[in-house]
């Protein structure tokens, strides 16, 4: 055990959360983790003890941990933005990408309904893990595509095979069989050619499948639709900013600098560069 971990018997919860704190801002994680334990035996209902000691977890990368506290502290307070946040970060880590989506949309939803500023943290988090499990979707049909293709040639070579059997079998002069075998190869090539040529250009429009970063917005974490530019020279989706301006407060959730409504002025660079992508790439609407 650590030097910095004393004789704890005494202490109160609290005390042994603040302790935990200290430890966390020292990047002690281990220690922040058993402070925060301790404070959990001596008041198991406390919810933010949970979220707290999740959070150790992420930074240690044990990921269900992080998951087993992250619901006992959702069973306790459903709308508990943190809880959803960890959550979704570390189901992400382990793949559970709809899940992870959820968790983190919830949070994002609830941490606007209680006007708590998390900046761009939770937004980014949830492009990340759309962006995350469309990679992995992609993967999945790369790879239904390249079986789809090895499929079909194999079946243009059976079928090349099957003709020459057949033409084997006729009565023809040497010179005519040569001459419809040759045929029946040269048909079976250009074909094969034709469909291995499709499935380049598939390919190669696949490959391009990407939504810049700096095509979503900061806020909704979708693509830019009416983007709008502050002061700060931070572009936004107009009615996100504007939600944020009156519900959460007069500045720049970024930056952190005071906005006003009035200071928003249409991003028309922005604008054109997110037309010009989507009408090459309409797959991004639905991204």
């Amino acid at each position: 055990m650590s030097k910095h971990m004393y004789s704890t018997q005494n202490l109160t919860d609290k005390e042994l959360k603040e302790q935990g704190n200290r430890m966390f801002i020292l990047r002690k994680y281990d220690d922040a983790v058993n402070y925060y334990s301790k404070a959990i035996i001596k008041n198991p209902d406390v919810a933010h003890y949970f979220t707290n000691r999740a959070l150790c977890h992420l930074k240690l990368q044990r990921w269900e941990k992080a998951c087993t506290d992250c619901r006992r502290a959702l069973d306790m307070d459903p709308t508990l933005v943190k809880g959803h946040f960890f959550l979704g970060q570390a189901l992400l880590e382990t793949e559970n990408h709809d899940e992870s989506i959820k968790h983190l949309q919830r949070a994002f939803d609830l941490s606007k309904e209680q006007k708590l500023n998390f900046g761009d943290d939770i937004a980014s988090h949830l492009r990340a893990a759309r962006k995350k499990r469309f990679c992995m979707q992609e993967e999945k049909r790369i790879a239904q595509e390249i079986e789809l293709q090895t499929y079909l040639n194999k079946l243009l070579v059976e079928d090349k095979e099957k003709h020459l059997k057949v033409l084997d079998e006729l009565e023809y002069d040497a010179e005519q069989k040569e001459f419809k075998a040759q045929h029946i190869q040269d048909k079976c090539e250009t074909y094969m050619n034709e469909l291995n040529t499709i499935f380049a250009k598939v390919d190669d429009k696949r490959r391009k499948r990407d939504v810049p970063d700096y095509l979503c917005g900061k806020i909704s974490f979708e693509i830019l639709q009416e983007p709008v530019i502050t002061p700060s020279g931070i572009t936004y989706e107009k009615k996100d900013i504007e939600e944020h301006l009156q519900r959460v407060g007069h500045f720049d959730p970024v930056t952190r600098v005071k906005l006003t409504q009035d200071q928003l002025i249409p991003n028309f660079a922005m604008k054109e560069v997110v037309d010009c992508f989507l009408q090459d790439n309409e797959w991004a609407l639905d991204y």
